[in-house]
């Protein structure tokens, strides 16, 4: 079983050596945004939501979501931003690739956004390249939209 711990200061150092680990590398461009938003996560980026992942108090990654509006992004194409939210995740720790811990943590992610009040759909935009993390959208339920080249799940 996955848990979401709040991510704290404690935390970013752990963040930072998983963003430097190759199959990490490969997809998150930019690694300096991605500290920036954490480390400023309590100040300009308070619309974030960080989570460090535990399996048995052991902690293997990182993800989080965002009000998709908030964030000034305009990948989202012609998809509406009202109650639209995007999440992102990664598993740094090697030993928990390929253990279906990215589909545990896409599903317990979509169902904290599901439970928000606004909440209508989530987009994410995992690199198309990347195709463990797009079948793994796949069998979270989400959906590739062509039009917009993103992957999209939709709230009854």
């Amino acid at each position: 079983m996955i848990k979401y711990i709040k991510l704290e200061d404690k935390d970013i150092n752990l963040f930072k050596k998983w963003l430097k680990e190759p199959h990490v590398a490969a997809w998150y461009e930019d690694p300096e945004d991605w500290i920036e938003e954490v480390e400023k996560r309590n100040g300009k980026y308070n619309w974030l939501h960080h989570f460090i992942v535990e399996v048995d108090d052991v902690p293997i990654g990182f993800c989080q979501y965002y009000e998709l509006k908030n964030s000034g992004e305009t990948w989202h194409g012609d998809t509406s931003l009202e109650g639209t939210y995007s999440l992102d995740y990664l598993i740094g720790e090697t030993q928990f690739l390929s253990k279906g811990y990215g589909k545990q943590i896409i599903q317990g992610l979509t169902k904290m956004i599901e439970s928000l009040p606004n909440a209508q759909r989530v987009l994410a935009l995992p690199n198309l390249k990347n195709l463990p993390s797009c079948k793994t959208f796949e069998s979270c339920g989400y959906l590739f939209d062509d039009k917009n080249e993103l992957y999209q799940f939709e709230f009854k």
